[in-house]
């Protein structure tokens, strides 16, 4: 089937990513798990994760204590000091609610870290929200398939510098568009990966066929970080699993290089 062949080619391109970044010893940002339009169907989500009831989380409370995670070392003084649109929060909602310190915003300006989408510095994705130091109420708007929404660029010392370009469209989501090897004056090499925007499509999943897919790294004890990319939409009167750990879901593979497994969720009848 059409599908088993792009799978297969999909699960081929997370060995290849691993293998490469685990020999420079650098660890993958699992966001560039976010598939290729054509490999891929979304079904009506919304950016806003506060009003897309197709992927998981648990009912957020407004004043929710989050778990912190450095993305390096164990304080804020160990982190990099942010670039102009750079992440300077990432707010995980998959599940409970956590947070990875990225960077130091400059000038003594502080990165928010509240579960809010209105402060005018939140930039949503999935079940992410993404912070930064500046406003980006001003943000430009991406057109399909040619701009980059963000760019990731990953450094051999594990320091990783999301940048935010424009938002996507309404009812579109990011993906991975392009890899670039950047040759430092250092002489070290850093890995770019850039995402562009794409529209939903509304394809029905055939028999057997998965309709979701989870990319899954466990980041702590009881901390999982997972990527969500939803494959095609259920026929009536069925579901597709939200979670990685729902009854309908089936473990694919496990990359014990990275700590990443990949699991396929099927439709249920509801």
């Amino acid at each position: 089937m059409f599908y088993r062949k792009d799978a297969n080619m999909y699960l081929e391109s997370i060995v290849v990513l691993v293998l490469f970044n685990f020999c420079v010893s650098t660890r993958i940002p699992l966001e560039v798990f976010q598939r290729y339009p054509t490999e891929h169907h979304h079904h009506g989500h919304k950016l806003n994760h506060l009003n897309n009831g197709n992927f998981y989380r648990k009912k957020l409370q407004e004043h929710v204590p989050l778990k912190v995670l450095y993305q390096v070392g164990t304080s804020e003084e160990d982190l990099p000091e942010c670039n102009t649109r750079s992440v300077c929060n990432k707010v995980d909602l998959y599940d409970t609610p956590w947070v990875e310190k990225q960077c130091r915003c400059a000038k003594g300006k502080t990165c928010p870290m509240d579960l809010s989408t209105d402060d005018g510095h939140t930039f949503v994705e999935k079940t992410r929200q993404y912070k930064v130091c500046e406003s980006i109420r001003k943000l430009p708007r991406c057109r399909y398939f040619r701009d980059t929404t963000w760019s990731i660029t990953l450094y051999q010392n594990n320091v990783t510098d999301q940048v935010i370009h424009c938002h996507c469209p309404k009812n579109s989501l990011a993906y991975l568009n392009k890899r670039n090897v950047l040759h430092l004056p250092n002489g070290q090499l850093a890995f770019q990966y850039l995402f562009s925007c794409s529209p939903q499509t509304r394809l029905r999943c055939q028999r057997k066929e998965p309709c979701r897919l989870f990319t899954v790294r466990k980041r702590q004890e009881f901390l999982d970080e997972v990527n969500v990319n939803t494959l095609c939409q259920c026929p009536q009167a069925h579901r597709c699993p939200h979670h990685h750990t729902d009854y309908g879901v089936v473990s694919v593979k496990t990359f014990s290089e990275d700590t990443i497994k990949t699991y396929s969720g099927y439709c249920l009848p509801s």
